[in-house]
């Protein structure tokens, strides 16, 4: 994996290294909005704002100091200034979570990177018209099998089948960078240039791992890095955290805070 990590500067300040505004979390799922905005800051964005319902925030506000947070009823005005959305972690698929899917693709510039995931994926299935009519040119979808499968309506053992195959239909269908996330991942441009990832390993197959790494990938492009390659990096990264965590904690013991923890040791590794 020969991609760069974004550039630092020493004449910089916070909105030198972009706004991720994140829509993510329920009532019963906050961990999943702590985990994908904390992710995105730890890879070097500037600013992570998160979304949520008052109870969403009030758990994740108990956890770190780091985050901003953005009340929903302004989620318009939050859309207009970001450099990048992510959307999905923990979202849940309620009425109210489709009518926050449904305002932010219909207001955000179809050019703003927008990486869809979780919850996102499972509702984008009943809304894939909605999506299209809007004409997105920087998107990324990252489903595990189950959510590859509800997206072009087969069945799970036939994605599993050929990841390959299906990452290019899926992007290809949605016109979409894919990250399709199994014992191997596989990242996929709309014209089919398809990358193979390395690293990670069986303890990487725990609850909030995938925020974890929606919130790498959206970290990354906030800083102005190719969305294609912000995802490749994500992946590659994400995995590595994952291996130096194995190796620490052995992989019964690596929770999706743990990946976190190690993304330093993984960017020492790659610089």
């Amino acid at each position: 994996m020969d991609y760069k990590l974004p550039r630092r500067y020493e004449e910089s300040n916070k909105s030198t290294y972009g706004r991720v505004l994140n829509f993510a979390g329920s009532d019963y799922m906050p961990g999943a909005a702590y985990l994908s905005s904390v992710a995105a800051l730890k890879v070097g964005c500037g600013y992570c704002f998160l979304c949520s319902t008052g109870r969403v925030i009030d758990a994740v506000a108990a956890q770190t100091q780091n985050v901003v947070f953005a009340p929903l009823y302004k989620r318009n005005e939050y859309i207009k200034q970001a450099d990048v959305v992510e959307i999905g972690c923990g979202l849940s698929q309620s009425d109210d979570a489709v009518c926050i899917f449904k305002s932010v693709i219909s207001v955000l510039n179809p050019e703003t990177p927008l990486i869809i995931d979780a919850d996102g994926l499972n509702v984008l299935v009943n809304n894939a018209d909605m999506f299209l009519d809007r004409d997105f040119q920087n998107v990324v979808l990252t489903p595990h099998p189950k959510e590859a499968a509800r997206l072009l309506g087969v069945d799970v053992e036939e994605i599993l089948s050929d990841l390959p195959s299906y990452a290019k239909a899926i992007s290809a269908g949605f016109n979409a960078i894919t990250v399709l996330k199994s014992h191997k991942t596989y990242v996929c441009t709309p014209d089919g240039h398809l990358y193979e990832n390395t690293t990670g390993n069986n303890a990487l197959a725990k609850a909030g791992s995938g925020d974890v790494l929606t919130g790498m990938i959206a970290g990354f492009a906030a800083q102005n890095m190719n969305l294609y390659h912000a995802a490749c990096l994500g992946v590659y990264l994400h995995g590595l955290a994952g291996d130096i965590a194995k190796d620490n904690l052995t992989e019964y013991c690596v929770m999706a805070n743990d990946i976190i923890d190690f993304i330093p040791e993984a960017i020492k590794q790659i610089k």
